[in-house]
């Protein structure tokens, strides 16, 4: 495992290192076949069992994330939609959404087309039930449980929205990401959440707004979070927590910023650190 700096390693019956673990899904807590191997599912059973709590904070919107919370048993806080919505999974109702402004959203696609060219773009719809809709061209390439509805073009903002999805055939993620940026900054936000997954999003929002606003519901500081990520939307994130641990195939923009690099999703990178942090495995 490449490491940078470690906290103090803990005993079994020490203080908590951390009061709560909060982790990224895709690439990050959920292997590529999109499960929790057993060895996570236990350690973080084991951490959670000591009296710590655990939050998943995913770009996955309330509506795509709650089967697979539901397929893990999951029934705490969830950030979900880049910190746009904070959904009680057990409640299975949403205590916030935040959503992107539809004339801010026209205008900076506008911008960046007449920058870059013609974008293959889709929509999340807002809600908890909010669906993906998609206009010609466009890829989703990451997970399998998303509801996808192609639609015209003219139908893409037609409803309100939490956020959009962009992508171009020839300028790969970064490109496409530093492009937007540079022309629609100013109308909204612009990540990389995955693989040909570059976002436009309520400017100012980010993971850490949410996980911020789950955290005070939960009565912890950031100071005594943890979290774990492996692409540039969970940058804010590290900022925010105490402590940022990214997976060995991270973005190298968030190894850049994190404090350890651990395994990968696959090699049950989040229990390696989890169980020498808390004693447990």
């Amino acid at each position: 495992m490449s490491t940078t700096s470690h906290p103090a390693d803990v005993s079994p019956g020490g203080d908590l290192p951390f009061r709560l673990v909060a982790t990224d899904l895709d690439g990050t807590l959920l292997t590529s076949a999109e499960t929790v191997s057993e060895r996570t599912g236990a350690a973080l059973a084991a951490v959670t069992a000591l009296g710590a709590r655990h939050i998943v904070v995913t770009g996955r919107s309330a509506g795509w994330t709650r089967p697979l919370l539901e397929r893990m048993g999951y029934t705490g806080l969830a950030v979900c939609g880049q910190g746009a919505q904070v959904y009680d999974a057990g409640a299975h109702r949403l205590l916030t959404s935040v959503t992107l402004d539809r004339q801010l959203a026209a205008a900076a696609l506008a911008k960046i087309e007449a920058e870059v060219g013609p974008l293959a773009v889709a929509a999340a719809r807002d809600g908890l039930d909010g669906e993906v809709v998609t206009g010609p061209g466009y890829a989703l390439r990451i997970g399998t449980e998303l509801p996808v509805r192609a639609v015209d073009p003219g139908e893409l903002l037609a409803a309100p929205i939490a956020k959009l999805f962009i992508q171009h055939p020839a300028l790969d993620d970064d490109a496409l990401a530093g492009a937007a940026r540079a022309v629609a900054g100013q109308l909204a936000g612009v990540t990389v959440a995955g693989p040909g997954v570059v976002e436009l999003l309520p400017l100012g929002l980010s993971k850490a707004t949410g996980l911020s606003i789950a955290a005070r519901r939960l009565g912890v500081r950031r100071a005594e979070t943890i979290a774990f990520g492996d692409m540039p939307n969970d940058v804010p994130m590290f900022g925010w927590a105490g402590y940022g641990v990214a997976m060995a195939d991270a973005h190298e923009e968030l190894k850049a910023v994190a404090d350890e690099v651990t395994l990968s999703q696959d090699e049950d990178g989040v229990a390696v650190v989890l169980e020498r942090l808390y004693g447990v495995g």
